[in-house]
């Protein structure tokens, strides 16, 4: 978008209008449930199409931006938290099958276990 952008405060309403220089901003109203419509030109500008999700920041100035969320894989990176040595992905799977062996024996029967090979519980 072109043009410099300016906040104005009516005082005697005590409302804030923005105005752009050159060329009128887009509007959009609230609904009774809370929801907008983003208009044409911002959808545009911004290359939201239809279930794209986006996110809502409160900047410095206490005003709110929005943004497409339009993240990456590594933006997870440290989400969980693994204190060890960096680990080898046949470690990983070698890691999970141990743990998944530890989950099966936890959950045998005593009879299972009393049993001897080709006997049924």
């Amino acid at each position: 978008m072109q043009g410099i952008v300016t906040k104005v405060r009516n005082i005697s309403k005590s409302k804030v209008y923005w105005k752009r220089k050159g060329n009128t901003m887009p509007t959009a109203t609230v609904t009774s449930k809370g929801q907008i419509t983003i208009p044409v030109k911002v959808r545009e500008a911004l290359g939201l199409k239809p279930g794209v999700r986006v996110d809502f920041y409160k900047n410095a100035d206490g005003d709110f931006v929005l943004r497409p969320k339009t993240g990456s894989i590594m933006e997870m990176r440290g989400c969980l938290a693994y204190a060890g040595p960096p680990m080898t992905i046949e470690e990983m799977h070698e890691a999970i099958l141990d743990h998944a062996a530890e989950l099966d024996r936890a959950t045998m029967s005593d009879a299972v276990e009393s049993k001897s090979d080709g006997e049924a519980a």
